[in-house]
This record gives structure tokens, C-alpha cells and sequence, in this order.
């Protein structure tokens, strides 16, 4: 039976392994999306009952894992240098013309490929496996990214082939698609956070989380541009990445140039070309092909003389100011829009740019149709950078941020030391009413099916839904009598309404709409204060002792319960049948070799992470504290113990023992 199981593991491993190259490097699929997550369950229920087939490189890890992991800092075997940057052909021309006698006047090939704007990575394998992903960081050490790579579909966790070296080194860039990046800041501007400027920051930003199943759920990308290493196949760069290419890696296009004519058509074509590509670049590179002739080269103190970047210019263009419009927020924040002449920008029509507030107003001294310069920040958010004064009109007014709310009409209040003006109108002013209707039932929150801004908008204008407590009071007859609704899509709410009612109470705090409390300090609260009539009832003072809860964030809170009808939804939400406090984990006891021992963690551990050592603990009968004293038992010490802890626990004759001593003692070793 257990061989059975074993040949099945692997069996499924093999396919999905294949089905994932087809799909994220290739984008090729064999097979529909259902059949590869039916297959997929199927694997992960199998290595749940055969843990002794477990397997770093098994395709269910790139799933992730919710435990919050430490980056670690590792030095990169050979540094990570960057390189020279150009702006004009002219500037690669004389790069050209220094290798080439630098070569002593020796024919050489370049080879031209895309400048990819995402976040440098350094993976390394041995034996065929990825065993370490490394940040630039420094460009000397960088942090361990591995546990979040692998949840990047393009990069294999187990090459193709066989015929590569026992150890190597290849780099490139984590990417956000311009189609993840659009939607992340969509759902970002939703929730009224700050978008990000470009792929390349959020790609980075999703590389640095904590957490491994939500970098999974951002579907980041790779493309590999560099193999390093002792003993590799080729002589040449683009040779050496044909065969990175079999091996299974995801590489861009590159070009093999003889002459400064192929280079300038090179750039020409990629000039436009590039808007088309799934991923952000904002330059081309160039490298001298043959490896014998990039040692010759060598390398300043910075970059290698044996390759150049060169940057394209940011596109801007300019348009006419129609009029600003100011809009409510789900906050109550207005928000400035320029409204636009349409105007094509780096592949797109822009109509629109947001002013920020009234100080980016002031500070562009923008009047009422003049002609503006427009660029895409990163080559997608469209902002306004100047005005040309030349083409004002005599006469045309500095444009005024409004006084009053443009929705409700109440006059608008700013918080001293902040940029933005709000309308305090929280609960009577439409826009706030059916954002947080929206923000409650959105994916991240209470994940109610069927909602989204329109139907809101429906549920509002029918006194159907005037606060979010009201979602649970909904029957089929009322979705029924709504425009273009039916039975089945009555249905589809009601059953989600249904569900959400098990959603964790971290999320009922982040669905509540409490100003500054997002998702990470909603989860802060919920483990900090374990249920909501905990939370209701904490003074400022109390709350800004849990860190990472400063004194606004908790003077928000206490103000947002301090409204009687803040406090009725809760009331309310709680009778519905929403989880208003923290569900206690079962603890799976393994052993009671530690039962009775109070022990305390400080340091950073090569084996499991502190969270994980938390909860090892707790299965083999021990107590987690958070502090040293003279009850401490024991000091599980990993490298970069404080020294101060480490002096603290001798003086009180506390034992100190190491991470493998540590699981000798729990008979992990």
C-alpha cells in the first residue's frame, strides 16, 4: 500500500512539475485549470497521509506556508555587482569602443536583451535543486528569500534534463506582470492604500513578506539573464543560456549584435516593442558574448566593463486640463482628479491622473485649462509633472481644492499635519457608506460573492443595506426585486453571506472599516486582544503598548468605538453570528520532555524559524516566555543572540543551549 502511494506521489510530482513549465514558462498549458488543481489536492492530501515522502522540491510547496518567517542575511558567493548606465546611442557607442580596445582590437559579439524592472534574485542549485534564494541586498549579502521563490511558479524547484553542473549559480529578475500589478493596485486603491509607484516596488515589496502563502497569492514571475558557476556548458553567454533555457528556466529575448547599426535597430525596435510585453523594462543591456573576452574585460570596483545598460527616456506628453473633479473616498477623503484631453501615453489612453491633494495642487500652481505635462510613473500610473506656462491663458484662475463635500456638501475638516482634507460626514455621506459596504464583503475582509460596487451602490439606493449589519438581514425576495437580479444570483449572495460568518475574527476587525487599521494590524490586534469586547473596551494608552500599534493608530480605535452605532453594528454582527474572538489552536501534543520548562527564544535559527520553535515547544509540554527572569528554564539561542539577553541569562545562571542540542533534546537529531 505504501509503494502504491509512493509511486502515485511521484507520478503526480513528475506531471504537475511538467503541467507548471507548459503553463508559467512556456505558457503553453496541456491541461485545464480545474485538472491541475484536482490533481494538485490529490498530491497534497497524499505527502499529508505519507509524510515520510516529504520533499523540498515538491510542487505543493509552492503553495507557501502562513508561518512568519525571519530573513536571514547571507553572503553571495561572488557579489552582486550593477551596472553602468547610458541614455543615448551615442553613450553605447563608446562602450563598444573601449572594449574593443580594451580587446586590443579583437572582433567581438554582443549580445543585446531586455533590461527587465523587477527586483535581482540569486538562485542557487545543487544536484539539479534549488537550495537558496538570495536578494541583491547590498550587492555583498542579501536576505534568504528561498521559503517565498519557491512559491514563483517559473522558477523550478527540480531542473529538466541532466545535463547541467552538480553546483551553479544563475540570476535574474522577480517580476509583478503588468496584469497582477494592476490588480493588486486596484484592490489597494479600493481599501484607500497607497498604491504602488510600479511593478518593480511591489514586486519587491511581495519578495520581503513575511508571509509565503500570500506571496503566493500575488503570482510573481522570473525571467533569468546570468549563469555563473565552475564548470559551465558553454563558452559564451548566450550559449550558456540556451541551456538554461532546457533546464527549465523562463529567459527573455536576447539578440546576438555584429555591428553599432544592428545595436541602434536593436534599440529602435524595443524602443516600442517593449509596451507590448506581459512584464515592466525600462532599458535594454548589453554583454560581450564570448566569456574568454568578458575575464579579459574584468571589472571596475562597481560593474563588469564587459556590459552596459542603457535607459529609455520616460514618455511624457502634453494635454490640456479639461476640469478637476474631487471625489469621496470610502474615508471620507476627497481625492483631486485632473480630467484630461485623452492622450496616448506608453501604450494607453490617459484621461485621467490623480492631484494627490491640495498641496501637490498648489505646488504644480495648476489653472483652470492649462496645458499639462503628463507621464506614467513606471510606466503605468499616470501623474502630472509640470504645466506649461507658456500656453496658459490670460486671465485662467488657480484651480481651488473645494470647501465642502462634493457629495453630501459638508464642510470638509484637515487634520493638523496632514495633507489630506476629509468629510467628516461618516455615516450620512453616501460614498463613505457604500465604500465600507464594499470594503466589508471584499476578498481580504468577509469574502461575501456577488457584492462588489454596483450591487452595493443597488443595496444602498433600496434601503436595503444601510450599514454592513444589515447583509445579514437580507432574504432571496429582497436581492430578487433588485435589477437584473434572479434567483441564482439572489442565491450566490446569500450563500456567501452564509459562509463568511466563519471567517476568522482578524478579518471581521479589518471588515469593520476602523481608520489606519489594515490587514497586517488588524491580525496584530485580534492576537494581542483575543476578542472584540476586549478591544472595545481598551483605552489609547493600553492599546499603543501592542507592537506595532502606535498612538493613532490606537486613538483611531478608541474614537471609532466611542459611536454608539459603531458599537450596535458590532452588537449586531455578533448576533448574525460572526466570530468575535480569536479560535484557540488544539495544541498536537508529541512528547512531555520539556513539560514544566518555562523557555525563551532569542536569535536567529537555520532549522525551523522562532515561530515554529514556538510552537515545537508547546507540543513537547513547554511555556514560551518573553522575557528572561530567574523562572527561565532555558534559552534557546540561534546566531545573533543580543548580547545584552546573552549577559542577562549567565548572571542568573540560566542554561543556554544551542539549536541542535535543542532538537537532540526533543529527538529531532
Amino acid at each position: 500500500m505504501a509503494q502504491d502511494a509512493k509511486a502515485r506521489i511521484d507520478e503526480l510530482r513528475k506531471a504537475l512539475d511538467k503541467h507548471n513549465y507548459n503553463y508559467y514558462v512556456l505558457n503553453a498549458p496541456e491541461i485545464s485549470d480545474y485538472e491541475f488543481d484536482m490533481m494538485m489536492n490529490e498530491l497534497i492530501a497524499l505527502e499529508k497521509a505519507h509524510p515520510e515522502y516529504a520533499d523540498a522540491t515538491s510542487p505543493t510547496q509552492r503553495v507557501g506556508s502562513d508561518i512568519n518567517r525571519q530573513f536571514v542575511q547571507v553572503e553571495h558567493r561572488r557579489p552582486m555587482l550593477s551596472l553602468g548606465n547610458t541614455y543615448s546611442i551615442e553613450e553605447v557607442e563608446e562602450f563598444v569602443a573601449r572594449c574593443k580596445q580594451m580587446l586590443g582590437g579583437e572582433d567581438f559579439e554582443i549580445v543585446g536583451e531586455m533590461k527587465y524592472d523587477g527586483t535581482s534574485i540569486s538562485l542557487i542549485y545543487e544536484h539539479g535543486k534549488l537550495t537558496r534564494a538570495v536578494t541583491r541586498g547590498d550587492g555583498v549579502k542579501g536576505d534568504d528569500v528561498t521559503a517565498n521563490v519557491k512559491t514563483i511558479r517559473s522558477i523550478p524547484l527540480q531542473l529538466r534534463g541532466e545535463d547541467y553542473p552538480d553546483e551553479f549559480e544563475v540570476r535574474g529578475e522577480v517580476l509583478m506582470p503588468w496584469k497582477v500589478f494592476d490588480a493588486l493596485n486596484k484592490e489597494r486603491a479600493f481599501n484607500e492604500e497607497p498604491l504602488f509607484a510600479n511593478p518593480r516596488n511591489a514586486a519587491a515589496g511581495t519578495l520581503k513578506l513575511q508571509n509565503s502563502a500570500e506571496v503566493a497569492k500575488r503570482n510573481l514571475d522570473a525571467y533569468l539573464y546570468f549563469l555563473l558557476g565552475e564548470n559551465l556548458p558553454g563558452d559564451t553567454h548566450s550559449g550558456n543560456m540556451e541551456m538554461v533555457k532546457k533546464w527549465g528556466f523562463k529567459t527573455g529575448q536576447y539578440q546576438i549584435l555584429h555591428s553599432i547599426d544592428e545595436v541602434r535597430r536593436f534599440i529602435a525596435y524595443w524602443d516600442t516593442e517593449r509596451k507590448n510585453l506581459p512584464i515592466a523594462t525600462d532599458g535594454l543591456v548589453f554583454k560581450v558574448n564570448s566569456l574568454r573576452q568578458q575575464r579579459n574585460l574584468g571589472f571596475t570596483a562597481k560593474s563588469p566593463r564587459w556590459a552596459v545598460a542603457y535607459k529609455f527616456a520616460p514618455e511624457r506628453e502634453c494635454t490640456q486640463l479639461k476640469f478637476v473633479s474631487f471625489e469621496t473616498g470610502r474615508s471620507g477623503v476627497i481625492t483631486p482628479v485632473a480630467n484630461l484631453e485623452p492622450v496616448q501615453l506608453s501604450g494607453t489612453i490617459v484621461k485621467r491622473a490623480s492631484l494627490h491633494n491640495e498641496d501637490i495642487i498648489r505646488q504644480l500652481d495648476i489653472h483652470e485649462g492649462d496645458f499639462v505635462y503628463v507621464e506614467k510613473g513606471g510606466e503605468i500610473i499616470p501623474k502630472i509633472v509640470g504645466v506649461d506656462v507658456k500656453q496658459r491663458k490670460p486671465g485662467s484662475r488657480p484651480v481651488e481644492f473645494v470647501r465642502t463635500c462634493p457629495v453630501c456638501g459638508t464642510a470638509l475638516v484637515r487634520v493638523e499635519g496632514e495633507a489630506a482634507w476629509t468629510c467628516p460626514n461618516k455615516y450620512y455621506c453616501r460614498p463613505q457608506i457604500t465604500g465600507r459596504i464594499e470594503h466589508f464583503v471584499s476578498r481580504h475582509a468577509m469574502d461575501i460573492d456577488g457584492i462588489g460596487e454596483e450591487v452595493a451602490e443597488q443595496l444602498y439606493a433600496a434601503r436595503l443595506v444601510e450599514t454592513v449589519a444589515d447583509i445579514y438581514d437580507l432574504t432571496e425576495h429582497d436581492l430578487v426585486t433588485l435589477e437584473r437580479f434572479g434567483e441564482r444570483s439572489a442565491k450566490r449572495i446569500l450563500a456567501g453571506v452564509e459562509a463568511s460568518k466563519a471567517v476568522p475574527f482578524e478579518r471581521v476587525v479589518y471588515a469593520l472599516s476602523i481608520p489606519f487599521v489594515g490587514e497586517t494590524v488588524a491580525k496584530k490586534l485580534a492576537q494581542a486582544v483575543k476578542n472584540i469586547d476586549n478591544l472595545m473596551a481598551m483605552n489609547s494608552e493600553q492599546l499603543a503598548m501592542i507592537p506595532e500599534i502606535g498612538p493613532k493608530i490606537a486613538e483611531s480605535i478608541v474614537q471609532f468605538f466611542k459611536v454608539p452605532i459603531n458599537r450596535v453594528i458590532v452588537e449586531r454582527l455578533r448576533i448574525a453570528g460572526l466570530r468575535m474572538q480569536v479560535e484557540e489552536k488544539i495544541v498536537e501534543v508529541k512528547s512531555n520532555v520539556l513539560e514544566g520548562k518555562s523557555i525563551i527564544i532569542s536569535g536567529v535559527f537555520d532549522y525551523h524559524s522562532r515561530d515554529e520553535y514556538k510552537q515545537i515547544i508547546e507540543q513537547h509540554g513547554g511555556k514560551n516566555v518573553g522575557s528572561i527572569s530567574a523562572k527561565t528554564d532555558y534559552v534557546l539561542a540561534g546566531a545573533k543572540m543580543g548580547p545584552a539577553k546573552l549577559e542577562k541569562a549567565k548572571k542568573l545562571g540560566i542554561e543556554i543551549i544551542s539549536e541542535t542540542d535543542f532538537l537532540k533534546m526533543i529527538g529531532e537529531m
